[in-house]
């Protein structure tokens, strides 16, 4: 058994460990309603960019190139998301094994869609080539302990980034497809539900996917409702040309996709910090609260023993 001075200054340890895992707590707190305002800040833009472009979709129908060409894919890029520090529970744990899901099932990274149209590739598994840029220190660790090939890292983009610091990632990922270097483009991130719950979420950026805009929109129509955003199907007159709205309004949407990825992310990184250092807090106070139980009963222990022997003593004497 420990002695009391030594579980003593383990004691005064975990104080410390549970003042300092406390004001993280609080640092998070703060953090996190700036992170959960800028997302519900930019839900109502994105849910209207993303309306608006899937009204414009009907007059792209026969549009096959550039950024809605779909190709068999046998290469992808993917952007993943993380944080740069640890300390934030499952949040970057939940990553590795989204990321792992996928790689061990290729097969649904080979599906290109837009709209109705899906392309499936005939290749072998096997021969599907993925590369990584990453967001976040942790996100290009996780890479590279699954030996994959990073092109670009953005460890700066973490913690409430403006749309100007977004456009270098969209310009590799536009520039990329557009090269026929890639022949889709998605994106692991993680959804803000609540303080409580955050979702691992992978979305196809290139070729510009119909469905899944109109998937993200069906998630978002709860808030879209609060803010009044429901829009209804929109028949738009395209001018100059459908050409010079594809150059225009495409990239800027692709930009919003990964900007709102982004902070969906900060907002759950420290949603799930606040959960973490919260459990560190409480276990550190249960830890010092059986550490003091232990302590008093050594300190009883050796009360008892001392009595013990100076009654053996005064009996002796007598």
């Amino acid at each position: 058994m420990a002695s009391g001075k030594e579980i003593k200054r383990r004691i005064k340890s975990i104080h410390n460990t549970g003042k300092i895992t406390r004001a993280m707590e609080m640092v998070s707190a703060a953090k996190m309603r700036k992170a959960v305002n800028s997302v519900l800040a930019i839900r109502p833009y994105a849910h209207s960019a993303w309306s608006i472009l899937t009204n414009l979709s009907r007059s792209f129908e026969n549009y096959t190139e550039g950024l809605l060409e779909v190709r068999e894919v046998k290469k992808v890029l993917a952007v993943v998301i993380t944080s740069n520090k640890g300390l934030c529970g499952s949040f970057n744990s939940q990553m590795v094994k989204k990321i792992k899901e996928e790689l061990q099932n290729p097969a649904k990274l080979k599906i290109n869609r837009i709209g109705k149209k899906k392309i499936i590739s005939q290749e072998k598994d096997q021969d599907l080539k993925i590369d990584f840029i990453s967001i976040g220190k942790k996100g290009g660790n996780i890479v590279r302990r699954l030996s994959k090939n990073i092109i670009a890292s953005f460890d700066e983009l973490t913690y409430l980034p403006k749309v100007d610091d977004v456009r270098p990632v969209g310009k590799i990922v536009i520039d990329d497809y557009l090269a026929k270097k890639y022949d889709k483009v998605v994106i692991f991130y993680t959804n803000y539900v609540s303080a409580i719950k955050q979702e691992t979420r992978i979305r196809q950026i290139l070729p510009i996917s119909k469905i899944d805009l109109e998937k993200q929109i069906a998630e978002m129509d709860v808030l879209a409702k609060e803010y009044g955003l429901n829009e209804p199907a929109i028949e738009y007159k395209i001018e100059p040309s459908p050409e010079v709205i594809l150059n225009e309004i495409f990239p800027r949407i692709i930009e919003m996709q990964i900007y709102h990825a982004i902070l969906e992310s900060n907002a759950s990184k420290e949603s799930a910090r606040i959960l973490a250092m919260n459990s560190a807090t409480e276990a550190a106070k249960e830890m010092a609260d059986d550490l003091t139980f232990a302590y008093n009963q050594i300190r009883q222990m050796k009360i008892t023993q001392e009595i013990a022997e100076i009654s053996a003593g005064r009996a002796a004497l007598e």
